[in-house]
């Protein structure tokens, strides 16, 4: 009775249509993955200043690791040199930051104000040359505004609180994070490699290599350009004597470590901003030399700064950025490329590997004549 009970279901189900029991497969397949993909997003939602801290330490620590290095070399301890390393960032970002803020700290209400002055008259224009009234237009942007308001959670004080308790907390905890990967990150990664054996271990060490010089070369590369685009809108802003210059080539350069949404954001402000200040012709000029810099900087300089491993497709950023937004905000956006291009570059390796170990398919033989 048993074998008989056994082999009641195999049978039933050998007896179904093929394209019945693929469905019935591909529709378990697709339920454990949905499944997993949920309980993996509840995860990092739910672990994102935790997630966004330890992100943001590798990505300094491999902008800063020439710098310890560099003082390694001078035969100081490792704990020593980490320790000057950090400090030295704070003090480059202190002393940045108080002269950003003592040169435009009185410009910024000027610059809300331009921005509004500009939005007005965009708004002007749209009005005047598309079919669309102001009460429409207004009821748009209540929408998205509230649309806005109810994906960041409002503005209560206990919300506040929370949040800039997990900034500064998340703060904190990446200084912390960033003192040691300085210090043992290489004894570190050494350990977990003597705890591997056989071929994983030589495959483990080089994505490790891969990923991490794709991690060095994205950070290095993306401040560097950053700072051309501020350098070069921010001459362009000059020669066309558009007020608030120093804002808009700082807002440039934050703007250039979020690809792509970035560099649109902060050339829209700019061109707001023109648009206000000078009227329609300056903010054209200002729009051509927005498009220019970023066009020399995607053709010419990023092929040249960033190495090709590094890159990745538009489409492909633009996802990624979006996924970070939704799930961070903008420290998510920050993060979220050099994430994704640590990833594929190690998947890349580990793919490679296995292709390389494989063997070679046999040849076909020849045909022959009688053939």
């Amino acid at each position: 009775m048993t074998a008989v009970g056994g082999a009641g279901p195999r049978q039933t189900w050998a007896g179904l249509p093929w394209l019945v029991r693929s469905a019935v497969l591909w529709s378990g397949c697709l339920i454990v993955f949905v499944l997993a993909l949920y309980l993996l997003g509840r995860a990092v939602v739910l672990l994102a200043p935790l997630a966004i801290a330890v992100a943001v330490t590798f990505f300094l620590t491999a902008l800063l690791d020439p710098v310890q290095l560099a003082l390694r070399r001078l035969r100081l301890p490792g704990s020593l040199a980490a320790l000057l390393t950090i400090l030295l960032l704070l003090g480059i970002l202190v002393g940045a930051g108080t002269l950003v803020w003592n040169l435009t700290a009185g410009q910024f209400s000027d610059l809300s104000k331009e921005l509004i002055q500009g939005v007005d008259r965009t708004r002007d224009f749209v009005t005047s040359t598309l079919p669309i009234t102001d009460q429409q237009l207004d009821r748009i942007i209540d929408q998205a505004r509230r649309g806005l308001s109810q994906g960041g959670g409002g503005l209560d004080p206990v919300s506040g609180a929370r949040t800039a308790a997990e900034v500064v907390g998340s703060t904190l905890l990446a200084l912390v994070l960033l003192f040691f990967l300085l210090k043992d990150g290489r004894s570190m990664w050494r350990w977990v490699l003597d705890r591997m054996t056989g071929p994983r271990r030589e495959v483990t060490a080089q994505a490790g290599r891969n990923g991490w010089r794709t991690l060095g070369a994205y950070s290095r590369g993306t401040m560097m350009i950053a700072a051309i685009d501020a350098i070069g809108i921010g001459i362009a802003l000059v020669v066309l004597r558009v007020p608030l210059a120093l804002p808009l080539a700082l807002i440039t350069f934050l703007g250039g470590f979020i690809p792509i949404i970035g560099a649109t954001v902060a050339g829209t402000v700019a061109v707001l901003v023109a648009l206000a200040a000078k009227g329609p012709v300056t903010a054209l000029l200002v729009l051509a030399a927005v498009i220019a810099v970023q066009q020399i900087e995607g053709n010419l300089l990023e092929p040249l700064i960033m190495k090709r491993q590094v890159r990745l497709h538009p489409a492909v950023i633009l996802v990624a950025v979006t996924a970070g937004t939704l799930i961070a905000g903008i420290a998510g956006a920050f993060v979220a490329v050099p994430i994704t291009a640590v990833v594929w570059r190690v998947i890349d390796t580990v793919q490679k590997s296995r292709d390389a170990a494989s063997p070679p398919a046999p040849a076909t033989p020849p045909a022959t004549a009688a053939e």
